[in-house]
């Protein structure tokens, strides 16, 4: 409290007692104890009142401590269970939490992981991925700017995500607690097999195979490649103490249309400890023809190579480079890609008027807009000689196909003509521009029909800029080369509208996301909110029937089918309004990868440990493993003096005193006969 404040309450303590005494003792005829209560209770009562209005600021200081975070995270893929060892984590996990030496020491957080990582203090180790990865990535999120130790009870075996040896920060030490066997056995394995998901029908498709050996003996394998009863191709292999791993390159032919499966295997007269390791099944869809998508240029520009990739990343599209004059190459393609068309281009539009081939518009610094305007109807351009730079804006109401924000506001602007860009008739815009985040209303990506013929507008060069982004936001170019895909198959497909759209692919293997996408359309083509969607799944076998229902995202509906079994299945998506309906099918492949190990990755997690300056333990060190944690002094408790500065006028309490003195005062005075 301030002076002022301390010389304000003994004044009022000097009101108080004076009030008292003039009411209760001046000219008073007698002085009983009665009479000394009431005043007594009366100077209560007015200095309380009195301190109220001078509302002096309470101080309170309490010390507070915070203990450093200890994240220990447990494995919670079925690989723990395969190598055996879902007890003995269980055990290490108790030994670890329930230490009272490191309770006090640290705060403990307990976490699982698998595909993903979450809080939580029970396992049942049925996790179908195991990413350590996202063990690092949120962690290191969820204590930020804190230096804190981690405990990870884990076999190391990565089934997905990045390489997590150099993903955790370096500041915080990681101290890998290994689980499983770590004994030699010997084992024969499939590492890894490259096939494309589509080959075409009367060609050979390749298929690259990777084979791992765990041994110290020379021996020789058979691997070979099986479709229904027959041998499609084999090889012997040899492994030695000195030659651990072998590759093939195999070309199988396609002599049969639609979904083919087929099944590789690795043998020798050995037997194995794990033998689920040595047989892969893989797919393969063998379509009879591809389409041809032309990309017609008169310059040469970044944009057509990155064009060209992202088409042709989907094993069905073929790409070819066309000059303006060069109409006679234009014989059955599926899609007219026109990059900055100008006065050169007019063969090219007057042989598509009778073709009617769907086009995709590509504009730039170089496009003439007064000839596009004379050529096309459904934009129309007022542009002026300056160059501008546009921002795009994802428009979510967008209908036409399903198609999911991949980032566009992160994009690199595109270069275009400055000026006004109008729509004329049937136009949906999927991206809007934007010139230094104000929005123009006009359309920088559009999709427009007219007569049954589909045309799409990119308005601006330097899309390069957009798939190389995607790939720094992603580590990868798919889910930009499948946007590409989605208008390409947009314009490849007839313009027969249909109310319901389903997409799914022909096989899954087992593990992966099983995404089943569909959008209902009412009678004026546009996309219904309201509809209700179920989907019936059907094994072919068993013939056991499962139903759900498909949840509404932004512009589709979607349902999620993880958890079915290996095997072949029919389903069947309805409408439950107009009961349309689309019936379909695909298969899941037998293939579970964490029941590929026979070993933990020990090599992996001394690394890992070895990157953050922390030790990798065994199951059988925890008590070294813990000690530790204990010894290192880098790990403090911070003790923090919290200063909570409290009005008086905030003490509810003091109201209440000051109601029940009053209330005190009246009843003895009452009692009395004073009133």
């Amino acid at each position: 409290m301030t002076k002022n404040t301390i010389l304000l309450l003994l004044l009022s303590i000097v009101i108080s007692g004076g009030l008292s005494y003039f009411q209760y003792f001046f000219k008073a005829k007698s002085k009983s104890n009665v009479i000394v209560l009431l005043a007594f209770l009366r100077f209560l009562v007015i200095f309380s009142l009195l301190v109220l209005l001078i509302n002096p600021i309470v101080t309170k200081n309490s010390l507070e401590i915070t203990k450093t975070p200890l994240a220990i995270a447990v494995d919670n893929s079925s690989s723990i269970t395969a190598l055996k060892s879902d007890k003995k984590v269980l055990e290490l996990y108790k030994e670890l939490t329930s230490n009272a030496a490191l309770r006090e020491k640290f705060d403990i957080q307990s976490y699982q992981f698998d595909a993903d990582l979450k809080s939580s203090q029970e396992f049942d180790f049925k996790g179908k991925q195991t990413n350590l990865d996202a063990v690092a990535k949120n962690l290191k999120s969820i204590n930020r700017n804190t230096i804190f130790p981690t405990v990870i009870i884990t076999d190391g075996n990565q089934t997905t995500g990045n390489d997590y040896v150099y993903r955790f920060d370096p500041v915080n030490k990681v101290y890998p607690l290994i689980v499983g066997d770590t004994t030699t056995f010997f084992d024969l394995k499939i590492n890894q097999l490259n096939v494309n998901k589509y080959a075409f029908h009367k060609n050979k498709f390749p298929v690259e195979v990777f084979l791992q050996y765990a041994g110290d003996k020379n021996i020789t394998a058979d691997f070979s490649i099986i479709q229904g009863n027959s041998v499609v191709a084999k090889e012997k292999v040899s492994f030695s103490s000195s030659k651990k791993t072998a590759s093939l390159n195999l070309l199988l032919p396609a002599d049969k249309v639609g979904l083919q499966i087929f099944k590789a295997n690795i043998s020798s007269p050995a037997k194995e400890k794990n033998s689920y390791n040595n047989i892969k099944n893989f797919a393969v869809e063998v379509i009879d023809q591809k389409s041809t998508i032309a990309i017609v240029s008169s310059i040469n520009h970044p944009d057509i190579a990155a064009l060209k990739r992202a088409v042709e990343s989907n094993a069905q599209r073929k790409v070819i480079l066309v000059k303006p004059n060069e109409i006679n190459l234009l014989q059955d393609v599926s899609v007219l890609v026109l990059y900055q068309p100008n006065t050169a281009f007019k063969p090219v539009f007057d042989h598509n008027k009778l073709a009617g081939t769907n086009t995709f518009i590509i504009t730039g610094k170089n496009t003439d807009f007064n000839f596009l305007n004379q050529q096309q109807n459904n934009l129309v351009f007022k542009m002026s000689g300056q160059t501008e730079d546009y921002l795009n804006e994802f428009q979510s109401q967008f209908n036409l196909f399903a198609i999911d924000n991949i980032g566009f506001e992160n994009f690199p602007p595109l270069q275009n003509l400055f000026g006004t860009v109008s729509t004329n008739g049937n136009v949906s815009v999927l991206l809007s521009s934007k010139i230094r985040n104000v929005s123009t209303n006009a359309p920088l990506l559009a999709f427009a029909e007219n007569q049954n013929k589909r045309t799409a507008f990119l308005l601006g060069e330097n899309s390069w800029k957009w798939r190389l982004q995607s790939h720094i936001d992603n580590q990868s170019f798919e889910k930009y080369d499948v946007f590409i895909d989605k208008i390409i198959q947009y314009l490849a497909t007839s313009a027969s509208k249909k109310s319901l759209v389903v997409t799914h692919e022909s096989f899954y293997n087992s593990g992966e996301a099983i995404v089943i996408n569909a959008q209902y359309f009412n009678k004026n083509y546009e996309f219904d909110e309201k509809a209700r969607l179920t989907i019936s799944v059907t094994n072919t076998e068993t013939k056991q029937t499962k139903n759900y229902d498909l949840l509404k995202g932004n512009n589709s509906f979607s349902v999620n089918l993880d958890g079915l079994s290996a095997g072949k299945y029919n389903f069947s998506v309805k409408e439950l309004n107009t009961n349309t309906s689309y019936s379909g099918h695909f298969e899941i492949l037998d293939f579970d990868i964490e029941k590929q190990f026979v070993n933990p990755d020990v090599v992996k997690l001394k690394q890992l440990a070895l990157q953050t300056n922390g030790k990798a333990f065994f199951e059988n060190q925890t008590d070294l493993l813990i000690n530790t944690l204990l010894e290192n002094k880098e790990y403090k408790s911070i003790e923090k003096n919290i200063s909570t500065k409290t009005p008086i006028i905030d003490w509810v309490w003091l109201l209440v005193l000051i109601a029940l003195l009053l209330t005190t005062e009246w009843f003895v005075r009452k009692y009395n006969g004073l009133l």
